[in-house]
Formats: structure tokens, sequence, C-alpha cells
């Protein structure tokens, strides 16, 4: 016995060391599996070999993925060139209509300050300046490092792709020599696991997908509105930051609105004040139910986890909130976790 959990023991800690260097053959695994029904239903209706039925979902998918870089890529070569052509202009208006007189009418309040409080205040200048100019260049610095990844990120996308097509043709196989493992009773349980754990992770991504889509559409409505140029530009970036809980929309539309009241255009200021708002709340009211429907637990449970895990592990504990409450119900669910307590 105590061999026997010696040897579980090791294995656990060799997965998990190797967990960050198998982690496109992981993402593979599980693409696979989400991809594992369009394989059954093209052998089912048309009497395809297995082969057949994975090249053709295999194809599908590659498209997929072509048309949603195309349109990306497009879409930012082509506004966001003609914004890096507009942008010393917007820059050189920005300073004239709104630093400018702002700087003017400081300079002349702050000589009327005592030397010492003149003296304070230009050293705070001075270090504000610094560390704006250190966090400058570390973003730099961070580009540069992405620039560089980009290669090693596309032979690891090829290996992804290559995993994805060989795990999919192996997929039925795999299963096999699995079940021959296993106890009837281990077998049952283990499908129960394993079917809620797909239907959420796959309800995870069609409510992200959705909130998504929600955002973009609120973004670029108000955004339109208010006749902002490069508006479906602007509300793409929006979707992207309001992904992460870390930035929000907030780190966008906030900042973005002070810049207008700087620049004397209380209009557009305030309306990306409501906008931001809007956005917010209806995120906020949509989030719990959404996850929810898609994922299998209550709007409650789903709040409480989005939030906690989020406080404790920061951007990872979003995923890992919910999956932790759906790998406990499914464990209770198949009898695995008995909690029949009372006080």
């Amino acid at each position: 016995m105590i061999k026997r959990w010696i040897t579980t023991a090791a294995l656990i800690i060799i997965t998990i060391y190797l967990i960050p260097y198998s982690l496109p053959f992981l993402l593979a695994l599980i693409t696979a599996i989400m991809l594992e029904n369009s394989v059954k239903w093209f052998m089912m209706r048309f009497k395809w070999t297995r082969f057949r039925a994975v090249l053709a979902t295999f194809l599908l998918y590659l498209l997929f993925i072509a048309l949603f870089v195309w349109f990306i890529v497009n879409l930012f070569i082509d506004q966001v060139v003609t914004l890096a052509q507009k942008a010393p202009s917007f820059a050189n208006d920005f300073y004239k209509e709104s630093l400018k007189d702002f700087f003017d009418q400081s300079g002349r309040y702050f000589k009327s300050l005592p030397p010492d409080v003149f003296q304070s205040f230009e050293t705070t200048i001075e270090n504000t300046l610094q560390s704006v100019t250190s966090m400058l260049q570390g973003v730099v610095e961070w580009l540069i490092g992405l620039a560089a990844a980009i290669p090693g990120f596309l032979i690891e996308f090829l290996v992804y792709l290559i995993a994805v097509f060989l795990f999919s043709l192996e997929l039925s196989r795999l299963r096999i020599k699995t079940e021959r493992h296993l106890r009837e009773a281990t077998k049952e349980k283990l499908y129960l696991i394993t079917a809620q754990l797909n239907r959420a992770g796959i309800g995870f991504i069609k409510a992200q997908i959705f909130l998504s889509i929600v955002t973009f559409l609120m973004a670029f409505i108000g955004l339109s509105i208010l006749k902002v140029p490069y508006a479906m530009l602007l509300s793409i970036l929006i979707v992207f930051v309001d992904i992460l809980p870390i930035l929000g929309t907030g780190s966008v539309l906030v900042p973005w609105a002070i810049i207008c009241f700087f620049q004397e255009n209380q209009f557009l200021g305030f309306g990306l004040i409501v906008l931001f708002i809007i956005i917010t709340v209806v995120r906020r009211i949509l989030e719990p139910k959404v996850f929810s429907s898609n994922m299998g637990i209550s709007p409650l449970a789903a709040l409480i986890s989005l939030f906690i895990g989020f406080k404790l592990l920061g951007f990872i504990g979003f995923f890992v909130g919910p999956a932790i409450v759906i790998v406990y119900d499914t464990l209770r669910e198949a009898g695995i976790i008995k909690s029949r307590w009372k006080i």
C-alpha cells in the first residue's frame, strides 16, 4: 500500500513538473476532445472513415482560425496605419489645446507659492516623469521581448496544430487503452466528470464570446453616437481589456474621458463616462447569469467563484474559481465526495 501511494505521489509530482513544457499538447488534447462531436457527426452523416472525418473537421478548424486572424490583422493594419498617420497632428493639437494652457496657468499659480512649496512640487514632478519614463522603457522592453518570442510562438503553434490532428485520430484508441485500466464504477464516474467538465469548458467559452459580443456592440454603438473616429478599432480594444479583470473598460474609457475634459470637450467626456457605466453595469448583471446557464452552476456560485478566484489568483483565478466549483459539484454527483453532515 505504501509503495502504491509513493508511486502515485511521484507520478503526480512529475506531471506537475512537466505541465509547463507540455502545454501545447495539453491544449491540443482539449481541442481534440472539443472537436470530437464534429468528427462523430461527419462519420455518422456521410458514413466516412475516422481519418476522413478528422481531416474534414481539422480543415474547418484551420479555416476558422485563418479567417479570424485575417479579420483581426486586416482591421488592425487598416485602422492602425491610418491612426498612426494622424497621431502626430493629434498630439500637437492636444498639446496646444489642453496641456499648454494647463501648464501656463499652473506656472503662474506656482510662482505665487513659497519657494519651499514650489521646490517640493518640482521634485514631485521630476519623480513622476522618471516613473513615467521607466514605465515607457518597460513597455518598450516588453514589446521587444514579445517580438523576439514570435518565432518561438509560431513553432509551438505549429506543434499544437499537428498535435490536434494526431490526437483527433488517436482519441478513440486512447479512450480504449485508458478504459482497460479502470473498473466499471471508476469508468462511470470518470465519464460523468469528463462530460461535466467538457460541457463547462465549452460553456465558459460560449459565455465569454457572448459577453464580448455584447460589450463590442455597446461600445461600437456608443462610440458611433458620440461620432468617435475608428469606432470599430476602439471597440475591439475595449473588448480586449474588458476580458482582463485586472484592467476592465475603465482603463480605456476613464483616462480618455479625462483627456476630453482637459480639451474642454465636455460632451465626449460625459458620453464616455456614461458609456463606461452602462458597459460595466450591463456586464456585471449579465455575467453571473450567462456563466451559470452555460456552465451549469447557480448565478450566486458563479459570481462568488469569479470574485474570490480573481482576488486570490488574479487573472488565472477568473478561470480557476468556477472550475473548482464545477469539479466539486461533479465529484459530489459522482459520489466521490459525500457531504451529508449535520450540525
